[in-house]
C-alpha cells in the first residue's frame, strides 16, 4: 500500500516509517520543516510537504494514498484544547477524504485518563470529559466507508531517543537533587516500547476491521515509585515521597500525569492480532543507561 502519515518524523513515527517500509509498503510523509522533509527523505520515504493547519495538504496526502495513519498531535499542554481542536479538525479532513472508499484510516490516542484507577481495556470507550476527541471524531468516519481503527499508545512510549514524559522526571530529578514520586507511588504507568508500538501501527493500517480499537501497552501498569527508585538509583540521589497537595510545586504541568493511576490491559489486541512485544520493559530500559547520558561538547 501507499500510506500517507501526519507525524511521520516524530518520536513514534519516526519508528513507524521504516517498520511500514521494510513490510513493503510506500510511504508518503507529512512534512512542516525543511528538517522533516530531510529526514524523511533519507529514510527512502516519499516527502509531502504541509502542516495539521493546512487541511487541504491533508487531504491531498490522504486522497493520493491507499491508507493514512495519523500520528501528528500538538502537546502543548499550556493550550492542550487549541492542540485538540487541531487534531478534531485534521481528522475530520482526512476523514471526509477517504469516505466511500474502504481506505483505512488508523487515528491515534492515548490510553491515558479514560479510566483512572481502574485497568483500560480495547472495549472501553474513549472519556467523554477530555477535550481530546480523536477517538470520537475517527469513528464517526466508520459509517461512512472508512476503515477506521484506534490505536491507543501507553503514556511512556520509551527508547533511546524518548524525548517525553520519563526525560521530563529525569530532569526534574536533576534539578531537585530527589528523584520523587507522589504519596505512596502506588499508582501506574502502562509502557511500550517504541518498536513494539510501530509493529502494532502497521498490523493495525494492514488487518484492523473498522471500528477496532487497539492497545500498544507492553506493560500493564509500572508502579510510579518504583520508576522514581530507579531514577534515583541511576542518577544517585535520594528518593522521596512528594505531598500530593505539594505536586505541582515539585513537578509543574506533568504532576497532573505522575499522579494518575493508569494501567492498561492489551489482552484483546495480542489475541486478535498476534501482537507480541519483545522490546524491553520501561525500567530495563531505564538500567540501560540511555536515558542519563549527558552530551558533552
Amino acid at each position: 500500500m501507499k500510506i500517507f502519515v501526519t507525524g511521520a518524523s516524530g518520536w513514534v513515527g519516526s519508528a513507524v516509517v521504516p517498520e511500514l517500509m521494510s513490510a513493503g509498503h510506500d510511504v508518503i510523509g507529512l512534512a512542516r520543516s525543511d528538517a522533516s522533509a530531510d529526514a524523511l527523505a533519507a529514510r527512502g520515504a516519499s516527502v509531502h510537504r504541509g502542516d495539521l493547519n493546512d487541511e487541504e495538504s491533508l487531504r491531498r496526502g490522504a486522497a493520493a494514498a491507499d491508507a493514512v495513519i495519523h500520528l501528528a498531535f500538538r502537546h502543548d499542554f499550556d493550550n492542550f484544547a487549541q492542540g485538540c481542536e487541531l487534531d478534531r479538525r485534521a481528522i475530520t479532513a482526512l476523514g471526509q477524504t477517504l469516505a466511500g472508499s474502504d481506505r483505512p484510516l488508523v487515528v491515534t490516542n492515548g490510553t491515558a485518563g479514560h479510566a483512572p484507577g481502574h485497568v483500560l481495556t480495547e472495549d472501553q470507550p474513549a472519556t467523554s470529559q477530555s477535550p481530546r476527541t480523536s477517538e470520537h471524531t475517527a469513528l464517526a468516519f466508520a459509517d461512512q466507508g472508512v476503515r477506521v481503527s484506534i490505536v491507543r499508545l501507553a503514556p511512556s512510549v520509551h527508547g533511546t531517543g524518548d524525548y517525553g514524559f520519563v526525560p521530563r522526571l529525569i530532569d526534574i530529578a536533576r534539578d531537585t537533587g530527589v528523584a520523587a514520586y507522589i504519596g505512596d507511588g502506588v499508582n501506574r504507568w502502562s509502557a511500550v516500547h517504541r518498536d513494539d508500538a510501530a509493529a502494532l501501527f502497521r498490523l493495525a493500517v494492514e488487518a484492523a476491521p473498522t471500528g477496532t480499537i487497539l492497545h500498544a501497552v507492553a506493560e500493564e501498569g509500572v508502579p510510579t515509585r518504583v520508576i522514581a527508585e530507579t531514577i534515583g538509583r541511576q542518577l544517585d540521589i535520594p528518593v522521596t515521597s512528594i505531598p500530593a497537595e505539594d505536586t505541582f510545586g515539585h513537578f509543574g504541568w506533568i504532576g497532573a500525569f505522575f499522579g494518575l493511576d493508569m494501567p492498561a490491559n492489551s489482552a484483546l489486541t495480542r489475541q486478535r492480532f498476534g501482537w507480541q512485544p519483545t522490546g524491553p520493559g520501561l525500567i530495563e530500559d531505564l538500567e540501560q543507561g540511555s536515558y542519563f547520558a549527558v552530551e558533552t561538547v
